[in-house]
């Protein structure tokens, strides 16, 4: 598509807010699955259906939008990405709403399940509209890297999410009361009113992007003609479906090894998608055309900005100081350093932190302490780059079938379903530490993909 840089600055920056708020109402999640399995006495498995509620609506609704953009009546193509983005943001808006008012009249945790779902099907449309708007609205060279750039905006959301959300859910809004669940009302009331007035703002802004983008076809050919679209959707099954493992599980993980508490564990939390933060702005210039010191001086500013910003948050928030969250720029470094030896190619970078993170795993389970607990918590630096560098990958030379496609990888966010009640079930029979094989597995099938497509486009 050809657009000047200024003409692609507005809908850049409109995405980039929608990739902040569903990154903070995603990570709260994982603050309501400890918040639910204490309200109502949930068992590891029972509270991780939190995650299936919402990530199986990817499912099932993507899976209805392949349907019609197989004939032509998906909202992409009769309505445009901008149309698409709005009903998102309202369902997921009324999705709010139903969560708050559930707690409000205390309508069980069915009926949170429900509004979950209601959530995940709204994050669904955005997630199939945003994905590909980011990467066809520029040079298809450096879409990976404006993917990750959209995608660190989308983990300062997850950032925010457990520091802000724990603060509030089992602070501010506290009750005391049994069987209480109180504390959530005010939080998601306020977010369906960020939803909506998200709605209101780009339904009337000017964002458009070229009709060749959005006209469909009939094709002989099948999408999964494409071994791209195949290997790239397993990817992505299984990168969601351990990153929402680990993050689902942590604050378990933390409460039943080291005693915490859950509002100093959803701190801690901040740290692991922080670090996908950090991560992700530092992947946006690693696969971008900087060079030289250039590039290496931007990504420590980038690094340290990042670092102070989690910190500072927890600080304030929670009154974590630097003596026990230093141990993190260690891990820093070491991603760092995984970036050099990625050499700025996706596929090689995908299978260099996948393997990274198979070796954080492994000190997580094997090892107490601080490095258990550090370990853990940095692998959200090295998923930081995985679902931009899959997606890219998955979609490369598409061209007008990019939506096809991306409604089959958005399809595959189904991993968040399935992989957490798993490892839940897991860790009801051998213990929550020793669960995290789950995700494991994942890494270990993100790394055989990350060799296969670097193999091939050498």
């Amino acid at each position: 598509m050809k657009s000047s840089n200024a003409g692609n600055l507005l809908p850049m920056l409109s995405v980039t807010v929608l990739f902040f708020m569903w990154g903070f109402i995603t990570s709260l999640n994982d603050i309501l699955i400890p918040y639910l399995k204490g309200v109502y006495s949930l068992t590891h498995f029972e509270a991780n259906i939190v995650q299936f509620a919402f990530f199986i609506a990817y499912f099932v609704g993507s899976s209805v939008f392949y349907l019609l953009s197989k004939k032509g009546l998906d909202t992409i193509s009769l309505y445009g990405y901008k149309s698409t983005l709005v009903i998102g943001l309202l369902v997921a808006c009324f999705a709010c709403s139903l969560f708050a008012l559930s707690a409000y009249f205390k309508m069980g945790f069915a009926f949170f399940l429900i509004a979950l779902f209601s959530l995940g099907l709204g994050l669904t449309f955005l997630q199939i509209a945003a994905n590909p708007f980011v990467a066809l609205i520029g040079n298809p060279d450096t879409a990976s890297s404006r993917l990750n750039l959209s995608q660190a905006f989308n983990s300062l959301g997850t950032t925010f999410g457990p520091a802000v959300g724990g603060y509030l859910i089992f602070s501010i809004f506290a009750d005391k009361t049994e069987d209480s669940v109180s504390s959530v009302i005010m939080p998601y009331f306020v977010l369906s009113l960020l939803l909506l007035f998200l709605a209101v703002f780009i339904g009337f802004s000017k964002i458009h992007i070229s009709e060749e983008q959005t006209t469909k076809h009939q094709y002989k050919k099948s999408i999964f003609s494409y071994p791209y679209v195949l290997f790239g959707a397993l990817g992505i099954f299984f990168y969601v479906g351990a990153e929402v493992s680990v993050g689902s599980n942590t604050i378990s993980y933390l409460k039943e090894t080291m005693n915490m508490h859950e509002s100093t564990a959803s701190s801690y939390l901040s740290y692991y998608w922080g670090g996908a933060m950090i991560g992700r702005f530092l992947g946006a210039v690693s696969l971008s055309k900087a060079k030289g010191i250039k590039k290496i001086l931007l990504m420590l500013l980038l690094a340290c900005i990042g670092f102070i910003l989690i910190f500072t948050t927890n600080y304030k928030l929670h009154n974590l100081d630097f003596a026990h969250t230093s141990t993190f720029l260690c891990f820093m470094l070491l991603n760092l350093i995984g970036f050099y030896f990625g050499k700025g190619i996706p596929s090689r970078l995908l299978a260099v932190f996948a393997c990274a993170n198979i070796v954080l795993l492994s000190l997580s389970m094997m090892t107490a302490g601080s490095i258990a607990l550090w370990s853990l918590l940095s692998i959200g630096l090295f998923n930081s780059i995985m679902w931009s560098n899959v997606f890219t990958l998955a979609i490369d030379g598409l061209k007008d079938r990019t939506a096809e496609a991306s409604s089959i990888l958005i399809m595959m966010i189904l991993g968040g379903a399935i992989l957490p009640p798993l490892q839940g079930m897991l860790a009801d029979n051998i213990g929550i530490r020793y669960s995290f094989f789950v995700p494991m597995i994942s890494y270990a099938y993100l790394l055989i993909y990350g060799l296969k497509t670097y193999k091939k486009q050498r």
